[in-house]
Formats: C-alpha cells, structure tokens, sequence
C-alpha cells in the first residue's frame, strides 16, 4: 500500500529523518518501500495549503476515481476556474496526477493527515 502523509515537521526533525535514511544507504541496509511525505513547518501552513475546499476535492477523486476538472467542478458546484486552480495546487503538491487524457485522480492508496498537538510547532502569525 502507497499512502501520502501529510504532516508538520521542523527542520531538525527533517534533518535527524534523513541523516537516519542516509546512514542506512550508506550501509546498504535495506530500506522499505517508500510512502510519500509531505511536511509543513506549521499548522497554519499545513492547513493554508490542504483548505476544506481541497481537501473536498481530495476526497471526492479518491470516492468516485479519475475525473475531469470540468466534471470535479460540476459535482461539487463550484466555479471551473477556483477548482482548476485548487487542482494546479494539488498537482504541485503531488497529492494528484493526471492521466493522459488530462483527468485527474488520487495516485495513492490512502492519504494521512498527522497533526498532534503534543508536537512542538511555531505557530505563524
């Protein structure tokens, strides 16, 4: 199974993740199949980037599969023009691909959100 997992991290704790994958390639220990891990350094960013509108959007390709935009804006009932630019985003964010008839979809078996709030995080103002 291939997931995203969307969280929040600071740097030091990016930097500590991947000095440990580096030690274990360097060693040529074998390493697990990787997910997909998109961090942010703060809540605000975290949810300034993943908003209700997205993440409707989000759930709605991983419910009913691949779509055009032009449907994705029908069946949610908003305009093409906000949806085509919240999917531009999401395609950068690389939570969606498109196929190649340009419709898009959820390339991941299931996405994660982590966000504890026992985890030290700036909160930016």
């Amino acid at each position: 199974m291939n997931k995203a997992i969307i969280g929040i991290s600071d740097w030091a704790a990016m930097r500590k993740g991947l000095l440990a994958l580096g030690n274990k390639l360097d060693s040529r220990s074998r390493i697990p199949d990787a997910d997909y891990y998109l961090n942010f350094a703060t809540p605000t960013q975290l949810f300034s980037e993943l908003t209700p509108k997205r993440m409707e959007l989000l759930c709605r390709l991983k419910q009913e599969g691949t779509l055009s935009v032009y449907r994705l804006a029908k069946e949610t009932g908003r305009n093409y023009s906000n949806v085509h630019a919240d999917i531009m985003r999401l395609l950068e964010l690389e939570l969606v691909s498109k196929d190649e008839k340009g419709r898009v979809f959820v390339p991941w078996d299931d996405v994660e959100i982590h966000a504890s709030l026992s985890t030290p995080a700036k909160i930016a103002a």
